[in-house]
């Protein structure tokens, strides 16, 4: 996988193990983009170490009910690679996360660091998902977005949405959607493409029909 000006195609190429960000309902997937407004005076810290070490980032949803400031954090997440950062003036970092593969979190490494440092197994089947393309059914996908999209009253570049190739669209969808935590961790979990197309649309038909709106998408 190339993710800016760098390729992750093998268990060599990605770190034993990663800083770690926590941030709930945030999902981040391989090959999209997560932008991200880094204040905290801890985060900043961490985003200096990467940007001076491999770019590199791990994104986790805190555990459910877990508002603490050292979290037990959920066990899968999403290693990405600052890609474009820029200072505001006023302490901040604008940045983005290009996706390179999900990640298990093992233990968690000691350090005097304001930040946190975990070991990770990454998901290296990640790396060479495009081969799932095919596997997306996407006229099912695009109807339950459109639905989405009417039912809320929000509108979509569809120009954009018709070029995306299978991966980048389900993945990308799957970021955009303001779910639920516990919604956007299943997103994440998904084993394969496939999977996490079938239960966008899931999720999808729920939220629609907790509001009554599931007319568009009855066949």
């Amino acid at each position: 996988m190339q993710v800016g000006n760098a390729r992750y195609l093998k268990p060599g190429d990605l770190p034993e193990s990663v800083v770690v960000f926590p941030l709930s309902g945030a999902l981040l997937l391989p090959g999209a983009q997560l932008p991200l407004n880094v204040f905290e005076p801890r985060y900043l810290a961490m985003f200096d170490a990467a940007i001076a070490g491999n770019r590199l980032v791990g994104i986790v949803q805190p555990a459910l009910s877990e508002p603490a400031e050292s979290p037990n954090l959920a066990h899968v997440g999403c290693l990405g690679r600052i890609t474009s950062v820029a200072e505001t003036g006023d302490g901040r970092y604008i940045a983005a996360l290009t996706g390179i593969c999900r990640f298990r979190l093992m233990d968690e490494i000691t350090a005097h660091q304001p930040y946190r440092t975990f070991r990770i197994t990454p998901f290296i089947s990640d790396l060479k998902s495009h081969h799932e393309e095919g596997t997306v059914d996407r006229p099912a996908l695009l109807s339950a977005f459109r639905a989405y999209l009417e039912a809320n009253k929000l509108e979509a570049d569809w120009e954009s949405v018709e070029r995306a190739d299978n991966m980048m669209l389900v993945n990308s969808l799957s970021i955009m959607a303001p779910f639920e935590p516990a919604e956007k961790q299943a997103l994440l979990e998904a084993p394969d493409l496939k999977t996490r197309a079938e239960t966008f649309i899931a999720i999808v038909k729920i939220v629609l029909a907790g509001s009554g709106d599931t007319d568009s998408l009855l066949q």
